[in-house]
C-alpha cells in the first residue's frame, strides 16, 4: 500500500482543516518545502499537495510551492485544487505533478474530465471523490450534490478511471478514525485503487485501511499534531 503525505496549503502555507471547515484553519509550517524535504528524509516517496485557496476560489493559487517541492525533492507528487482547464493540467504537471486530483471537474463537467483522462492516460488522473454522509462534496468541500460515492466512483471506472481518492468529510482532521466500513463498501462493488483519505490518527488506523484493500492512504494532521512520527512512517514505505 503507498504511503502519501498530505500537504495542505493556503497562503503559501501548510495548513490542516478540520472537516473541511475553512474558518478551523491551523498553519502548521510557514514553508512547506522544509516539511517536504523532511518526508524525503524519512524515505517518503509519495505526496498529496492540495491547493485550498485554488479549491474555493476555483483556480490555481499556489503553483510556486508545487514548483519549489518538484525541483528541490524527488518526491512523487499528485496535485489537486483550482483545476479547471487542460491548461491548468499542463501547468500542474510542467511544475512537477506526476498526477493530478479531479473532483469538482468530475462532477460538474463529465466531459471535460473524460477529455482529461484520455490525454493523460489512466495513470495520471485520480478521481477526487470527497463525501459528506456518503454523498458527493465539491469546491474545496464547500458544494455539496446528491450523488452516491459508491455511485460516482463506479460510474468513472466503467468510464476508464483507474485510482480513485475517498475522504470522508466528517472524519477529515479529527483523528477519529478512518471511514473502514465505506471503505469496505466501496471495494465489495468496485474494482479500483482507491486511496483511502480522512482521520487516520495512528499505524493502527494505517493497518487498518491496508487490511480492507485499500491501494493508498493519506496521512495529514496525525504527523502535524506528533501523533505519527515521521521515521515510524517511513518504515511502512
Amino acid at each position: 500500500m503507498r504511503i502519501i503525505v498530505a500537504i495542505d496549503i493556503i497562503g503559501g502555507k501548510c495548513v490542516r482543516l478540520t472537516r473541511g471547515d475553512f474558518n478551523s484553519k491551523k498553519i502548521y509550517n510557514e514553508n512547506p518545502l522544509d516539511f517536504a524535504i523532511q518526508l524525503e528524509e524519512n524515505g517518503i516517496s509519495y505526496l498529496h499537495l492540495i491547493d485550498l485557496d485554488g479549491a474555493k476560489n476555483k483556480k490555481i493559487e499556489n503553483i510556486k510551492v508545487l514548483e519549489k517541492i518538484a525541483s528541490k525533492t524527488r518526491l512523487k507528487i499528485d496535485f489537486g485544487g483550482g483545476l479547471r482547464t487542460y491548461d491548468d493540467i499542463l501547468t500542474v504537471i510542467n511544475a512537477g505533478a506526476r498526477q493530478i486530483t479531479a473532483g469538482s471537474i468530475a462532477v460538474s463537467d463529465p466531459v471535460l474530465f473524460m477529455g482529461w483522462l484520455k490525454k493523460l492516460g489512466q495513470e495520471k488522473v485520480i478521481l477526487g471523490a470527497d463525501c459528506i454522509d456518503r454523498k458527493i462534496s465539491t469546491s474545496g468541500w464547500l458544494e455539496k450534490s446528491d450523488l452516491d460515492v459508491i455511485d460516482f466512483i463506479s460510474d468513472y471506472r466503467s468510464k476508464g478511471v483507474k485510482y480513485a481518492v475517498c475522504t470522508d468529510i466528517k472524519r477529515d482532521g479529527t483523528l477519529e478514525g478512518p471511514s473502514t466500513e465505506l471503505y469496505k463498501d466501496i471495494l465489495r462493488s468496485v474494482n479500483i485503487k482507491l486511496i483511502a483519505s480522512g482521520g487516520i490518527s495512528s499505524i493502527k488506523d494505517i493497518e487498518e485501511v491496508d487490511k480492507a484493500g485499500c491501494e493508498g492512504v493519506i496521512i495529514g494532521k496525525a504527523i502535524y499534531e506528533g501523533k505519527i512520527k515521521l521515521n515510524e512512517l517511513g518504515k511502512l514505505c
